[in-house]
């Protein structure tokens, strides 16, 4: 959601703290701010907006910070509306101390009740300013992150601060709570960032600051300690993303780059998790072990949006490979109901970022009972990776896109190649049947660049059905997930109102929105529900809907039923799902194209929903 950028060291601040801001666009956000300190040291200078970096950009250009040290931030809405005055950073009475923060504090209306009483005089509607307050109450005969420390010992909620002042010029203070925040370590200057996307361009050498941890840079010097004041002793991570990964590479969004991104990826993850020879999975970070994987007797996955249509998915292959129950919760959900769960049930849980609020509280409280955690993630070194007791990365480099496209395929195949293992742990599949399904497996990304090649076929589709009002998507047994994902892709581009569906349940209620103003979306690729299918077809057909099938190459019976036909290559049902994703999110994307929408920033969204 919000991002926070800080930088410290001996070039000018201000470019360093823009371009790093740009890297976090895709994050979603509706105002930026940036706060310098001074040339001289002796005061902090604030420039923000509302509205896109653009804008900020636009002031920055008339009135340069010179500076080498400062903050900046984008903010996505929560307390206030966004405006200028609410936008971050936000500064003490004095304007001496300056803070700019991602997350929410819960209890932030009694601190500010108690600190109006006190004489503070408070300019915005957020609940972040409670904290820069705060900080000036504390922050007397006090280093900074003394005060800093203290204030973070009575806010309730989550956060992640940065933290300058013109009265220790030469600190920038960063500290978390249930929001992410890296340390980027460089050569006579130092990053402060929620994201490591934010910083790439600049070091590839980063800290993660655990929950609790507060850090000190200084140009030349990082130094980690806990709320008591202990120590931490932190070895930097390697990141080996490519900057490039970050960029369109002359793509017209981030979110067609990425579509197109998805056969290496997945080529990539296989080569580095199956086994020479084709004989089994191997999974380095995986470190549950196998004895205790025989035992599991239940499966749970957790996860949020996208992540858990993954998680539906995982269930029907789960179960299908390894003959074990399985449940999917979504993680907002999850966290509150009573948990019914011990150390024989597996819980998986599923993260882009591996910082969703809801799937951390969930891990944690799975872990509070017992049960074994596995994250499938892909951002090394996250809150989620963290927590588990194992961890399988996706390894798809940086989404940049607010839209999950590699990700969601990536987390499947993780899925798929997890399924293997584990049928494979418990002795239940034979040498024969393994080695099948890793061959089919492997034919994955050609069949992807298959579907590719058919974009303007489907770009001139999507133009078609760009007017129309409202979307339904139907699919039944293990592309019923597919369903709500084509739905929640184009909606979440287009603004189109769509719902996915079971199509079986489609007379239980939806088949009264159908008629001549409605386009529905049939997924009919071959496997056990084929014909079924097709009946629920038939079923729209006499309704008068406008009907576009996804089906598999040589279906004459498709397009006989439709003239509005996406073909895909021959695939096994069970490995459908990594086809059929790809037609879904170009229909989407191509629809919103033609609708001059934001494509890789859609209103209102976020890319890490890192609040509750």
């Amino acid at each position: 959601m919000c991002g926070i950028v800080g930088y410290i060291g001996k070039k000018p601040a201000q470019p360093i703290l823009l371009e790093s801001l740009r890297r976090l666009e895709y994050r979603g956000y509706d105002s930026s701010g940036m706060a310098v300190i001074s040339r001289d040291k002796h005061d902090i200078f604030i420039r923000k907006a509302p509205g896109k970096i653009s804008a900020l950009e636009k002031i920055l250009a008339k009135r340069v910070l010179l500076g080498t040290a400062g903050l900046a931030h984008t903010r996505w809405a929560t307390h206030g509306a966004p405006n200028k005055i609410n936008a971050h950073p936000h500064t003490d009475c004095k304007g001496e101390v300056v803070v700019v923060h991602n997350g929410i504090i819960e209890n932030f209306e009694t601190l500010k009740s108690d600190l109006v009483k006190e004489g503070h005089v408070f300019r915005s509607q957020t609940d972040t300013e409670v904290i820069a307050h705060l900080i000036e109450k504390f922050y007397v005969g006090i280093p900074l992150e003394e005060a800093v420390r203290k204030t973070a010992r009575l806010i309730t909620g989550s956060f992640a601060l940065g933290v300058i002042s013109c009265r220790e010029p030469d600190k920038l203070i960063g500290i978390r709570w249930g929001s992410p925040l890296v340390v980027g370590i460089g050569k006579g200057e130092n990053f402060l960032a929620s994201d490591v996307a934010a910083i790439l361009g600049r070091t590839k050498e980063v800290v993660f600051l655990n929950e609790g941890e507060l850090v000190v840079l200084t140009t030349d010097s990082v130094s980690v300690t806990n709320l008591e004041k202990e120590a931490i002793i932190k070895k930097p991570v390697h990141i080996d993303w490519d900057i490039a990964q970050a960029q369109k590479q002359g793509y017209k969004h981030f979110m067609l780059k990425e579509i197109n991104e998805q056969p290496k990826i997945i080529e990539n993850l296989l080569g580095m998790r199956l086994a020479q020879g084709g004989s089994g999975v191997i999974f380095k970070e995986q470190n549950i072990p196998q004895e205790r994987l025989r035992n599991i007797k239940n499966i749970c996955i957790v996860a949020c949006g996208t992540a858990y249509h993954a998680g539906l998915v995982g269930k029907y292959i789960l179960e299908s490979i390894c003959s074990i129950p399985v449940t999917v919760d979504v993680s907002s959900e999850f966290r509150y109901r009573k948990l019914l769960l011990d150390k024989d049930t597996l819980v998986i849980a599923i993260s882009q970022s591996g910082e969703t609020a809801d799937t951390l509280a969930g891990v944690k409280a799975a872990k509070g009972c017992g049960a074994p955690v596995l994250s499938i993630c892909n951002v090394v070194g996250s809150s989620l990776t963290r927590e588990s007791d194992g961890v399988i990365y996706t390894h798809a480099g940086p989404e940049i896109g607010v839209a999950s496209t590699k990700a969601y395929t990536a987390q499947l195949t993780a899925l798929y190649l997890f399924a293997f293992y584990l049928a494979a742990a418990k002795q239940i599949i034979s040498p024969g049947v393994l080695a099948k399904h890793l061959e089919d497996i492997r034919n994955i990304p050609r069949l992807q660049e298959r579907v590719l090649k058919n974009q303007n076929t489907i770009a001139r589709l999507a133009r078609r059905h760009s007017h129309f009002g409202s979307f339904l998507f139907l699919g039944r047994n293990i592309n019923y997930p597919s369903a709500l994902e084509g739905a929640l892709k184009l909606k979440e581009i287009s603004y189109i109102p769509a719902e996915g569906y079971a199509a079986g349940e489609m007379k239980h209620g939806p088949i009264a929105l159908i008629d001549e103003y409605r386009a529905v979306v049939c997924i009919a690729t071959p496997g056990a529900v084929y014909e079924k299918m097709l009946s629920n077809i038939q079923e729209v057909l006499s309704r008068k809907g406008k009907v576009i099938i996804i089906a598999t190459e040589g279906d004459n019976t498709a397009k006989e039923l439709s003239e509005e036909v996406i073909y895909t290559p021959r695939v096994e049902e069970l490995f459908s799902p990594l086809i059929v994703a790809l037609p879904l999110q170009l229909l989407a994307y191509h629809i919103a194209v033609k609708r001059n929408c934001d494509v890789d920033q859609p209103r209102n969204l976020a890319k890490s929903v890192t609040v509750e």
